[in-house]
């Protein structure tokens, strides 16, 4: 044999008659050529034969070798023992032979050309099946991993905030989602099957998905950009009520695996009422009860199929189908209408002779507001509102949310009493003086000694009108403000040198009532800025001479009640104003003006106040919402306390004084055993009348003033359309919101 084919090299096999005993011998170390690499079948079943192999010449071979040999053995190392094969190797080579028939020939042998490329009928068969396994696995796998949530959509959830009158009747409902549920039995037929021919005529066969309407959803989704269509009413439910309403295809595919597993869980009735109730209609309104009554002034069992047939057309959208928007909106609600009613005729739902009917479109009501109503119920609710998110510490936002239950301390025929007083006035000032009384503001307020607000008169129409009268801070408090200096006096007495003690002071302490008498101090005179002494003076320069305080008091003369601010301590008068219930933000400069009522309270603070002096001198903060529940459970409010703001005996000396004003000025308005008392407030410029006093622990205060809004903020003369200070229109106001007087 050749040199050349009796080389001898490293880890070969040597043919016989190459003259080589054993390979391993030689001289010196020779390099290892590695064996080519063999498939990894082939592999397999080599190391598998050489394992076998192996064992078997184990067990021919002698047990014992010779010391020579163990020697040799030693030069060329241990030869390593052979792993058994393990399981799935095994299982490996047995199936190897059919892996290599499956595996695909491509490019395909034996062909040239376009049909050398071309996959054979099988490969395309095993790709399709092979794609049809796997989408079912991954279906089946999304479908056990995909869960019903247990939270709700917060507008799913959203409902009306309903308010009470302190008798527990409805007062109003507001909120941004105006929903009230209905359940399946309270709506017509007619309005279920207008629905379903509009939006999923098959509901009741379908598995809560189509197939083909999801993938024309799809399409549109992510091969033009469009999202409309391709969901069922299940679908369309588990969108109002389980996710958000972002357009995409992973809120699609989540949609569609909800809607499968839903209809397992709920009745098709089931379904569809939630759905009824939680979609949106437009004009604020969620849910087919609220639709009704926003679009055609009647619950939804009153509703006959062309006015449903409307209603169902909005589902679509309502910016596009509200015919009330606009005249293209008109026609696309009239041509859906239409074709609504003709397929419910298809689907057997409405007879033709019934379709026949319904010739002429159903035109809605105009556009409603979702708020307000101009009524004197928005500035209740507006009131309330705010009292009950500040003292239940509810946020907006939640609030919006709704489903809060707010129980007020409003009177409703207090209300109305005072409402249809001042209705009464404007209609009387228009009579008289139309220039005037359009520039005419009334605000008037009713509190219980215990802080309840149980009437406001607010505004003549909320709409027109934002600001709430009787909660403005507008207009000086004027006369009506003397009590609190009376009060202040009575309660901590005078100083009238610098450093002496504290003087007491009684009903029967007597000042001067001139007119244009000077204020004076401990040190004399009191200068205003440019240099004049200033003095009081009484309305219309009556002087009084001396005269006693409870009597200054009765008769409203100005001047003594100057100078008793200025001896109490006009810091003094102005602690016990606010401790009565006077907002610190409305007192006016502490300067001698602040006793003759600089300050401007609201209608709301002066009538508190004066039920100060009613309760034995203990302060209650009004307060217009007694109670709040949301969904039945108790939502805790910050209840204002009552706390001691005079004494006793010093609100009884106020009260006695005003009683005294009331009975000169009206003394046959009451009977005598009447506990009625009250004061007419005039101001300086004559740019509002006040009347202010209590009956039976119940104090009303009502203002008149002018003020051209378009112009500005500030006060105009009120040029006799407000009458007499004592006999006038805040006076009539009151005493017809109060009567009966006894």
């Amino acid at each position: 044999m050749s040199s050349q084919r009796c080389a001898v090299f490293r880890g070969w096999r040597v043919p016989e008659g190459c003259g080589v005993t054993d390979p391993e011998a030689g001289a010196g170390p020779r390099r290892r050529r590695a064996a080519p690499k063999q498939p990894w079948h082939r592999r397999v079943r080599s190391s598998f034969t050489t394992s076998a192999d192996a064992e078997a010449g184990a067990a021919e071979r002698p047990s014992t070798r010779s010391a020579d040999g163990a020697a040799s053995a030693h030069r060329r190392g241990a030869r390593r023992k052979t792993a058994e094969p393990t399981t799935i190797a095994r299982i490996t080579v047995r199936i190897a032979p059919y892996a290599r028939r499956l595996r695909p020939e491509y490019p395909r042998p034996g062909l040239t050309g376009w049909r050398h490329w071309m996959p054979s009928v099988r490969q395309w068969l095993g790709v399709c099946l092979v794609s049809l396994g796997l989408s079912g696995t991954f279906l089946a796998v999304a479908y056990a991993a995909t869960d019903i949530p247990d939270n709700l959509n917060t507008y799913a959830t959203q409902q009306d905030n309903v308010y009470f009158w302190a008798d527990g009747t409805p007062m109003a409902r507001t909120g941004w989602v105006r929903r009230q549920a209905m359940p399946l039995k309270d709506i017509p037929e007619d309005v279920r099957w207008a629905v379903l021919a509009a939006e999923n005529a098959s509901f009741y066969s379908d598995p809560g998905i189509s197939v083909s309407g999801i993938g024309r959803a799809l399409w549109r989704t992510v091969g033009e950009g469009d999202t409309q269509g391709g969901s069922t009413i299940t679908q369309q439910y588990v969108k109002n009520v389980y996710l958000t309403q972002n357009r995409s295809v992973t809120r699609k595919f989540t949609e569609a695996m909800i809607a499968v597993k839903l209809d397992q869980r709920m009745s098709k009735d089931q379904i569809l009422e939630g759905y009824l109730n939680t979609s949106w209609f437009g004009r604020g309104t969620y849910g087919i009860q609220r639709a009704s009554q926003a679009y055609y002034g009647k619950d939804v069992g009153e509703l006959n199929a062309s006015e449903a047939a409307l209603l169902a057309s909005l589902l679509k959208g309502a910016g596009l189908y509200d015919p009330t928007l606009s005249h293209a909106n008109h026609q696309r609600a009239v041509e859906r209408w239409s074709w609504i009613l003709d397929r419910m005729v298809e689907l057997g739902k409405l007879s033709p002779t019934e379709r026949a009917k319904y010739t002429h479109f159903p035109e809605p009501t105009k556009q409603a507001r979702t708020y307000d109503t101009g009524n004197q119920s928005d500035y209740l609710v507006e009131l309330a509102a705010q009292y009950a998110k500040k003292a239940g510490h509810i946020s907006a936002k939640q609030f919006d949310l709704g489903g809060y239950q707010i129980y007020t301390t409003f009177d409703k025929k207090r209300e109305e009493a005072l409402t249809d007083a001042v209705k009464k006035a404007r209609k009387k000032a228009q009579k008289d003086d139309k220039d005037k009384a359009r520039t005419a503001h009334y605000g008037g307020s009713s509190v219980a000694a215990d802080g309840r607000i149980l009437a406001v008169y607010g505004g003549p129409d909320h709409r027109k009108q934002g600001f709430n009268e009787s909660n403005a801070t507008t207009v000086p408090a004027g006369s009506a403000f003397l009590p609190f200096v009376y009060a202040a006096a009575l309660e901590h007495g005078v100083h009238k040198d610098r450093g002496s003690t504290t003087t007491p002071v009684t009903p029967d302490s007597v000042y001067n009532g001139d007119d244009g008498v000077p204020v004076t101090t401990p040190e004399g005179p009191y200068w205003d800025r440019n240099g004049k002494k200033v003095a009081a003076h009484n309305d219309g320069g009556t002087s009084w001479g001396q005269i006693t305080l409870r009597k200054a008091l009765a008769e409203s003369v100005n001047t003594p009640f100057m100078q008793l601010g200025m001896d109490a301590g006009l810091a003094t008068v102005r602690e016990t104003a606010e401790a009565t219930g006077m907002l610190s933000s409305s007192m006016g400069p502490q300067v001698p003006t602040l006793s003759l009522g600089s300050s401007t309270p609201s209608a709301i603070r002066m009538a508190s106040s004066y039920a100060t002096f009613a309760a034995g001198g203990t302060h209650t903060a009004p307060y217009s919402v007694r109670r709040v529940t949301r969904n039945g459970s108790k939502v805790d409010l910050d209840t204002p306390r009552p706390r001691r703001a005079v004494g006793t005996d010093v609100a009884r000396q106020v009260t006695d004084a005003l009683t005294d004003s009331f009975r000169t000025q009206h003394p046959t308005a009451a009977p005598a055993s009447a506990q009625v008392a009250g004061k007419a407030g005039t101001t300086d410029k004559d740019t509002a009348a006040w009347y202010v006093g209590t009956n039976r622990s119940v104090s009303t205060a009502v203002v008149v003033y002018r003020m051209d809004l378009t112009k500005s903020l500030e006060p105009l003369p009120l040029k006799g359309i407000a009458g007499t200070s004592a006999t006038g229109v805040p006076y009539d106001i009151w005493s017809s919101a109060m009567s009966p007087l006894g």
